[in-house]
């Protein structure tokens, strides 16, 4: 909800597609300049405690943007500051997140786990951007989506504070910043696919010009705004659903090439289309070829990693994930400012294609991946 109301917020002042691009950049910064330390807390403190705070911290964020708002901000540097500390909220929580979910599971289950705690998550990705766009355009302010989206933190702190997990035996090791990247350029193929994911995402952020799209292109104002950015998680939480009762047994390092090849191929149909029945379909399977490339990246990421090194491996693959995602966001929003917004989302579309290309051949290792759950480690 928030993240439709921030991006609808700022286009309605600016009308600027960098700006766009600057929401991203002002989240990412943060996450680049401490996920040595981040990564390093949450193996180094219990990850629910941290997540409780995370969680608390984001409530807080909510409210400044509802006080902002409510107070008639009409400059966007104010909700640019903002977004700065949620980023440094965020830095802390996905590391804490991501070491704690292999905690709550045997590992033999995990990569299920996976797919269904995806489908809930991009379920909440689908109503959240439609709910918040419908509340937007009936309100007429964002101040009613962040008072609500401050209230589910608020929730969601409650709901991690009822999360026990058992003393885990660590092994004795010294604990260095530095072991994170370490690890992931000895594992060439979780190498391969976090970086694949990367640089993926980042040329085919289309989703970031999604309100040029509804105002200019679409014409379908924030409503429709909200649907579209609802689209690509319906597709995701569809494909989650289907990988958790029919998981990926064989050859899943080249099923999820050629999905990733789909994101980019589906990216440039939306980017050229100029009807919303299209452009919905064309982000509903981008949504769904990406959860296979998440449900891969994580399982191998959190079941090759030894506990102990959990967060700080997860904080790396956040600056990932983070890179491909919110400087994605940036990337966009530059090359529409000085190419247009169609042959901006439609030259990204076609550069995924052109890595998923050059990676099948730089990591034959990703690309032999057979079964998605990895060896059993002790």
């Amino acid at each position: 909800m928030q993240a439709v109301a921030v991006a609808w917020q700022i286009y309605g002042i600016t009308h600027r597609p960098l700006d766009l691009g600057l929401v991203g950049l002002a989240q990412f910064l943060p996450g680049v300049l401490l996920f040595l330390i981040a990564g390093h807390t949450a193996d180094r403190f219990p990850r629910e405690r941290i997540l409780r705070c995370c969680f608390a911290a984001f409530a807080v964020v909510s409210a400044a943007l509802a006080t902002l708002s409510w107070r008639g901000v009409g400059l966007v540097w104010p909700i640019y500051a903002v977004l700065v500390m949620h980023g440094v909220v965020r830095a802390f929580t996905t590391p804490a997140a991501q070491a704690l979910v292999p905690l709550t599971v045997p590992s033999a289950d995990f990569p299920n786990a996976v797919a269904w705690a995806s489908s809930v998550f991009q379920a909440a990705m689908v109503l959240g951007p439609a709910v918040g766009g419908a509340v937007y355009g009936w309100a007429g302010s964002p101040v009613p989506v962040y008072v609500g989206a401050c209230g589910c933190c608020l929730v969601s702190a409650g709901l991690i504070s009822r999360v026990r997990i058992g003393q885990v035996k660590a092994a004795a090791q010294k604990r260095e910043l530095l072991d994170g990247l370490r690890y992931l350029w000895r594992a060439k193929a979780v190498l391969g696919a976090v970086s694949l994911d990367l640089f993926a995402v980042l040329l085919g952020g289309a989703i970031a010009l999604l309100p040029v799209y509804a105002r200019d292109i679409l014409e379908v104002g924030a409503v429709g705004l909200g649907i579209l950015r609802g689209a690509p998680s319906l597709g995701a939480v569809t494909m989650a659903i289907v990988l958790a009762h029919w998981p990926l047994r064989r050859r899943a390092g080249a099923a999820m090439l050629w999905c990733v090849c789909g994101f980019g191929v589906f990216t440039v149909v939306f980017a050229l289309s100029r009807n919303m029945v299209l452009s919905l379909v064309a982000l509903v399977l981008v949504g769904a070829c990406d959860m296979v490339s998440v449900i891969l990246r994580h399982t191998l990421v959190q079941l090759s990693t030894p506990n102990e090194m959990r967060g700080r491996v997860s904080a790396v693959n956040m600056v990932f994930i983070s890179t491909s995602n919110e400087v994605g966001q940036f990337e966009s929003g530059l090359t529409a400012q000085w190419l247009g917004t169609v042959p901006a989302a439609a030259l990204g579309g076609f550069g995924t294609i052109v890595v998923v290309a050059l990676w099948a051949a730089l990591f034959p290792e990703l690309r032999r991946i057979d079964e998605l759950q990895p060896k059993s480690r002790t």
